[in-house]
């Protein structure tokens, strides 16, 4: 059973689950979004009282935030349990374009040259993880959700200002892959 586990799963699979939660969310009358749970987590914390922004109903949230914690515990499992060391499998032609910028064929996850203890307390891997962190973390909260929030529930509910965000992202991350990227690295 651990081995059908830790196989990699075909993505038609991951589809059709994902296809199966928006229905039901959106059956209940719920939408799905990550980066609310933190507006969730303030006004539960009381931050109602001050901002106006945090004061609503946030015990209508707590199944987000049952979610939430779900993926935190599963993917804390699914790391220490159910996961090999296999290199990740990515196209050669990925690795050279890749290697063009100092970086390495990865090993895991992550890309050492950014991720690793290493690369964050060098004064360049600061800023890009500091800068980049700000910019996703604004990007969030100006776009009114993540990216997933808005390509997955969002397109999902058909809402317009979600397919102007989704192909924002895209514009946004060609732009980051063609222009910016080789410029920082």
């Amino acid at each position: 059973m651990i081995e059908f586990i830790t196989q990699p799963w075909s993505w038609w699979f991951s589809g059709i689950i994902i296809s199966t939660i928006m229905f039901l969310l959106i059956y209940f009358g719920q939408s799905f979004g990550f980066s609310s749970n933190l507006r969730t987590l303030c006004a539960a914390s009381g931050f109602g009282k001050k901002v106006k922004f945090f004061d609503f109903n946030w015990k209508s949230q707590i199944w987000n935030l049952v979610f939430l914690l779900g993926a935190i515990i599963g993917g804390f499992i699914a790391r220490q349990f159910l996961s090999t060391d296999a290199p990740v499998e990515i196209a050669d032609s990925t690795i050279l374009a890749l290697e063009k910028y100092g970086f390495a064929a990865p090993t895991s996850l992550q890309p050492d040259e950014l991720f690793s203890l290493d690369a964050a307390f060098t004064l360049k891997g600061f800023l890009v993880l500091a800068l980049g962190g700000l910019m996703v973390g604004f990007g969030a909260r100006y776009a009114g959700g993540c990216t997933s929030g808005h390509a997955i529930s969002g397109l999902s509910d058909l809402q317009l200002p979600s397919l102007i965000a989704v192909i924002g992202f895209f514009i946004g991350g060609l732009a980051m892959t063609h222009f910016i990227f080789p410029l920082i690295f």
